[in-house]
């Protein structure tokens, strides 16, 4: 499975972005597909995660602001972030999981500036 992230950028601070993550590869239709970010000097977090049944979570600083979807004809889950802030600002990684497997996209960059 190869995944593929894209739709980073810069943006000023209350502005949007999507994020979209696409899926090539052997599939499963049962999986669970997340959004993980890095900031510079920290962690890798959870950003949101979406299952296949339709099961969201978010990380309670994102939580009204960014939304997880996804389009299976497009094999594609997209992160649309509004209200953007400074603080979102870090490498953001898209994530698969399926079976006993677990895939990483390559990461796309929001800068967010003030």
């Amino acid at each position: 499975v190869q995944l593929q992230a894209s739709g980073g950028g810069l943006v000023q601070a209350g502005g949007s972005l999507r994020l979209s993550c696409a899926a090539s590869g052997r599939i499963f239709s049962i999986n669970w597909t997340s959004w993980y970010r890095q900031a510079p000097g920290k962690e890798r977090e959870l950003v949101s995660t979406l299952s296949n049944t339709g099961y969201t979570d978010y990380a309670a600083s994102v939580k009204g602001r960014f939304t997880i979807s996804r389009d299976d004809a497009k094999n594609t889950v997209y992160l649309q972030m509004n209200n953007l802030k400074p603080e979102d600002t870090a490498v953001y990684y898209c994530n698969r999981r399926q079976g006993r497997d677990e895939y990483w996209g390559q990461g796309t960059l929001v800068t967010v500036s003030s």
